[in-house]
Order: C-alpha cells, then structure tokens, then sequence
C-alpha cells in the first residue's frame, strides 16, 4: 500500500462537467508513479452531491467525495463546463472561496475561469480563459486582468489555463514547480507529450501548409539544443536556417507562439534546472554548459523564470 502524499489534490466536478480535464488532473496528479521513487499527490474527486451527470449524459460518477475534501486540500482544481455563463451551486463557489480564503493553491482548467471568478477569488488578478470566450469573459468581469492570447497564467496561488489541451501545459508547470524540471520532463515522456510549453505562448497557432518544401523549424532547434554551451545568437539561428531574422522571427511566431530569443532562454533555463537538479554544484559550470556565461548572469535568468536562486532551486530539487 503506498504511502499517502503529504500534497493533497481535490478535483471539483459539477453538473455538465467536461470528461476531458478531469481526464488530465487525473493522469497528471491522480495515477501513482513508482518510477520516480519520491512522494506523488493524493488525489480525490469530489462534488456537491455523490452522483454528478457529466457533459451531455456521456455518463455520471456517483460515489464521489463530498466539498468536506475541498477543506483539507492543498490544491484545489476547480469545475469548468460547456457553457460557463451557468454558474456553480453556491456550496461549490462556498468551497473555493474557504480554500482561497485559508491560502489553498486554486486551479482552473478552460472555462473554469469563470467558476473562480463566480467565488470572487480573481478580482484584481491575472488570468486566462478559452479565446472563444474571453470577450464574456471580460464582461461579466471587469476587474479581472484577463490574458486571453496565453496558454496558461500563474499568478501565485491561483493558475488558470485557456482551451483544453492547455490544462496538460498548465498540469506540467504545475509538477515543475512541486518537484523540479527532471520530473516534469520524466511525466511529459511518460505523457508522449511536447515538452513543457512556456506558458506566455499563443493559444491559437496558424500552421500554413508549406507551398513547396517543410519549412519546420525541427531542424533548427535540435541543432540549438546541442550548442547551448556556445554564444548563440538570433542571427546565427537564422544563418542556420538559412533566412534573414525577421523572417525567422514570423517563423517562430507561427510555430511556436513565441519569438527565438525566448525560445532559446527557456531551453537554456530548462537545460541548467536540470544540471542543477542532478547535483552539479559549480555555478560557473553550469552557466558556460547552458548559455548563460556566467554564475551572475545565471542567477538573474534562474530567478526570473523560476523565482529561486540557484541555491534555492538547489535545495528544493537537488539530489537528496
């Protein structure tokens, strides 16, 4: 029988309840993972009443947990639905408010933006929603900073992500943040999934059909991944892919939301998390291997993208 976590994950369900994030809140944080031999979440679904019909009658839980198992959470992700102007009981937004209230970390997948702010727990916050409802959204809220061209927004203790698959992006931040950049990388593999996703990326990406040739940028970034420890520059990306900067940098922004020099900060960033979790100790080592030159620099990059020093980050992910 496995140990029960110390990091307790309750999953709000309500009537119309969309099967496919509670799908993923269940794969990233409710499956065990003895592969990575270390404490994984304890993980309960719960609702207002013990049976809840999901979206469209597909089929109903019953046996589920009572909002009691919202109280004792560390994580709360909270319900989203089909047509989120249907707003949750009040024991449901009675919940989140408790949860908020006693410093609970609340999560929304999709729609559930709008259950969040229903509770009142966004006003004067960052967050994001599904494109296809965020001029809604910012009607009904006005005080909330909606950032509706984002895949996920962490603000804290309350983290929002935008359509459906985003909730996966939003879920690996999440077990990046709770147990370093190793595992969530040793989770996405797991998944057969993209590797982490920043979550400043664009929602919605055009992918053109190329008129004659692949014009991806595959090969490009492999090529950078492996010269991370050199002083790689947007131009000599662009040299390398054979096209002037700024046609790289529309390039990057169809296929990857982001623009180069973004791109290649998060993967030196991901690239020394990694060094450092593995028990490097030489600062200076560590910023030559990823890029950023020196221990001073590295600091800066390190606790601006993760909000830790290095040592921090070290005591929390390093090799116990």
């Amino acid at each position: 029988m496995p140990q029960e976590s110390s990091h307790r994950v309750a999953v709000i369900v309500d009537e119309g309840s969309n099967p496919f994030e509670l799908g993923v809140a269940t794969e990233l944080f409710g499956l065990r993972r003895p592969e990575l031999d270390r404490d994984w979440y304890s993980f309960t679904v719960c609702a207002a009443d013990p049976s809840v019909r999901m979206h469209l009658g597909m089929f109903t839980m019953s046996g589920i947990a009572g909002l009691e198992a919202v109280d004792a959470a560390d994580t709360v992700i909270v319900p989203n639905r089909p047509d989120p102007l249907n707003t949750p009981g009040c024991a449901v937004l009675s919940a989140i408010a408790r949860a908020a209230d006693r410093g609970a970390r609340l999560v929304s997948f999709c729609t559930g933006t709008f259950s969040l702010a229903a509770a009142g727990v966004l006003d004067g916050r960052r967050a994001t929603t599904h494109w296809q409802w965020a001029g809604e959204f910012v009607a009904r809220y006005p005080t909330v900073h909606l950032e509706p061209d984002v895949l996920f927004v962490d603000d804290g203790n309350v983290l929002t992500a935008a359509g459906s698959a985003a909730a996966l992006d939003l879920g690996l931040h999440l077990i990046h943040r709770d147990h370093g950049a190793e595992i969530a990388n040793a989770v996405s593999r797991r998944l057969v999934f993209t590797g982490r996703r920043d979550g400043g990326q664009r929602q919605f990406v055009e992918r053109p059909i190329p008129d004659v040739r692949d014009t991806s940028l595959a090969p490009v970034l492999e090529w950078a991944r492996s010269q991370l420890g050199q002083p790689l520059t947007v131009a000599d990306l662009a040299s390398r892919a054979a096209t002037s900067q700024a046609t790289l940098h529309r390039r990057f922004r169809t296929e990857l939301g982001t623009t180069p020099l973004a791109w290649l900060t998060g993967e030196r960033i991901s690239l020394a998390c990694r060094l450092i979790e593995r028990g490097e100790q030489r600062l200076d080592w560590v910023a030559r291997e990823s890029g950023f030159g020196t221990a001073a620099n590295l600091r800066i990059q390190l606790r601006r993208h993760t909000g830790l020093s290095p040592s921090a980050y070290r005591r929390r992910f390093g090799p116990v």
